[in-house]
């Protein structure tokens, strides 16, 4: 596996993010003005794109927001969500990020809590999709 962080939004992100949010999960508003300032992560298997996600400071300093992280249906099951999550983590902390916050999918929940998020809000919906705000500390934030 290879991991390449980008500036601007690479095509590989944006033909993951449109498989998997647009054609599986029939999203309609996937691409927004968040992406031109976030940093792209794609992790690539054999110089395949297999999973995106992007990561942007706040309005907090310290505080970073994760998003769209997305796996190809192919290459579900072998932990790449996990992996891409922890590559994100690790340039946030480099960064001098705080804290992390995600807008999960409902049924997405039980995966970042395995992987140290706590649910932070009460249920709100993006695009009538059940979603909940978590955050990871991961030194003292506000």
């Amino acid at each position: 596996m290879n991991v390449l962080i980008y500036d601007t939004l690479p095509s590989e992100a944006t033909e993951i993010r449109r498989a998997v949010f647009l054609e599986e999960q029939g999203f309609q508003d996937e691409f927004d003005e968040i992406d031109q300032r976030a940093r792209h992560i794609v992790l690539y298997d054999n110089n395949i794109a297999a999973a995106t996600c992007r990561f942007f400071e706040d309005k907090t300093a310290g505080n970073y927001i994760i998003g769209r992280i997305a796996v190809m249906r192919q290459y579900r099951g072998k932990n790449l969500g996990s992996f891409i999550l922890k590559c994100a983590e690790t340039e946030i902390e480099k960064s001098g990020g705080k804290c992390i916050l995600l807008h999960a999918q409902a049924g997405a929940v039980k995966f970042y809590e395995k992987n140290g998020y706590k649910q932070c809000s009460e249920m709100d919906f993006e695009q009538s999709c059940p979603h909940f705000w978590m955050h990871k500390i991961l030194r003292d934030c506000q």
